[in-house]
């Protein structure tokens, strides 16, 4: 008995360690991509910061869309032929977006990686088929670590890989037949990772669960569809209106937090990258370490309520990040670059990753408990997509308002947005109660 058990705990861990790596490729692709999408659509005409707006809400658009399809489709022909297909996608759009010469080549493949990264669903859902309920969020949490990780490498590799003498290099070797430039290599690189994914993902990934093969095309609900589901679900609801708030506020301070730093403390491109780096660093530990930690003493309720805390006070204090260093010591004897004010931004900068590590992962962990065994797919679809549309219409929201109203503006509200979502927390049940889904669909029959 125990030698089937050591077996069974170790193919559960080898299993999540391939599709911890497969998700951490495909958001290295991701993250790699970062430090040129603003220069790269300026680039061409027309590629004004309004159009870099349109495509980043086009990514998230697609991810609305596709990520409950994905998580469906997953549930009925399985996990692992969903994520090699999204995976074989991204390739597709990255190389597309490394040899586009127009901007309408921009938002095909932005639109198509979007629809290609609703497969997180999916991977979630992988999680969840293979560890048991009690272990469930700290799992979980080493997704949120890959997610963490790809945006500490990705950026930095998108860098160097844009630097004049890696592009004069890199030409140098290839056939002249390949466009090289600062702009594609990063984008190749990309499309790279995700192919090394893809092999992976075939030679070492294992299904998760048997395709059930009961499913019509005419069965299959649209995101809507299982939207309206979900609001409908007492169990699902509150979860899914939460997911919704973290990640409207949470992507429009991110996105505000360069141009804060920018016009305050007069911070260079390089300079924000390190802050975006020392930010990923501790997001990587919180959702790696800390979450498993936490979730074995702790109810996922409770951390879901202690990670919001965090986050609204950190989101409400970036305004005063300056007054906050006034009154820190100035460290510069000992370490050159760490004064005062840069001590204060990093104290209240410390807060975002903290919360919305513990509150991402734990909000995962909740509705895991409450989805059917049949349905973890589709309930992850569901709250992603959800997620996905709030990305989709924050960003331009807390644009509108750090340039119409002030710089404040965007983190006061942003604080304010996340305050409903301790109430929401707070009044779920310690019952889980299953979410299924409405149509009829022999597949999902018990």
């Amino acid at each position: 008995m125990t030698d089937t058990g050591t077996t069974s705990t170790g193919s559960q861990r080898r299993a999540l360690a391939v599709v911890f790596f497969v998700v951490f490729l495909d958001l290295l692709g991701f993250g790699i991509v970062i430090p040129i999408l603003p220069y790269y659509t300026r680039s061409f005409p027309g590629g004004t910061e309004f159009v870099i707006g349109l495509l980043a809400a086009s990514y998230s658009a697609m991810q609305f869309v596709f990520a409950p399809l994905l998580g469906s489709l997953s549930d009925r022909v399985g996990r692992r032929p969903v994520l090699v297909v999204s995976l074989c996608g991204s390739v597709v759009a990255w190389t597309v977006f490394g040899l586009a010469d127009a901007l309408w080549l921009l938002f095909v493949s932005r639109m198509l990686a979007g629809a290609m990264g609703g497969n997180l669903s999916t991977a979630q859902a992988y999680v969840a088929d293979v560890t048991p309920p009690e272990r469930r969020a700290a799992a979980l949490g080493f997704i949120g670590a890959a997610f963490g990780l790809g945006f500490i490498f990705g950026p930095g590799i998108g860098a160097v890989l844009s630097f004049d003498a890696t592009v004069a290099a890199v030409d140098a070797l290839v056939p002249a037949a390949v466009p090289v430039s600062r702009f594609s290599l990063p984008s190749f690189a990309a499309a790279a990772a995700s192919l090394c994914g893809v092999v992976v993902a075939l030679l070492f990934l294992p299904e998760s669960r048997p395709a059930s093969g009961t499913a019509t095309a005419t069965g299959r609900p649209s995101a809507l569809s299982q939207l309206r589901t979900a609001v409908a679900t007492p169990g699902l609801r509150p979860l899914l209106a939460a997911f919704f708030l973290v990640s409207f506020a949470f992507s429009g301070v991110q996105v505000m937090l360069v141009p804060y730093v920018a016009d305050i403390y007069g911070y260079t491109a390089a300079q924000s990258a390190l802050l975006l780096t020392y930010i990923g660093v501790l997001a990587v530990i919180t959702q790696g370490v800390l979450v498993g930690r936490l979730s074995a003493r702790y109810s996922p309720v409770r951390l879901s309520l202690f990670g919001t805390g965090l986050l609204v006070v950190g989101v409400g204090a970036i305004p005063t990040s300056r007054a906050i260093g006034s009154v820190l010591p100035d460290l510069t004897a000992l370490v050159p670059f760490l004064t005062a004010d840069l001590l204060g931004l990093l104290f209240v900068l410390t807060l975002l990753p903290l919360g919305n590590g513990i509150l991402s992962v734990t909000l995962t962990a909740l509705v895991s408990q409450r989805a059917g065994a049949a349905v973890q797919g589709s309930a992850f679809g569901i709250t992603q997509g959800a997620g996905s549309l709030a990305r989709t219409v924050g960003p331009p929201v807390m644009g509108g308002l750090y340039f119409a109203v002030g710089y404040w503006s965007p983190f006061v509200v942003g604080s304010v947005l996340l305050l409903p979502v301790l109430w929401l927390v707070a009044r779920l049940g310690t019952t889980p109660e299953a979410y299924e889904p409405r149509p009829s669909d022999p597949g999902h029959a018990r």
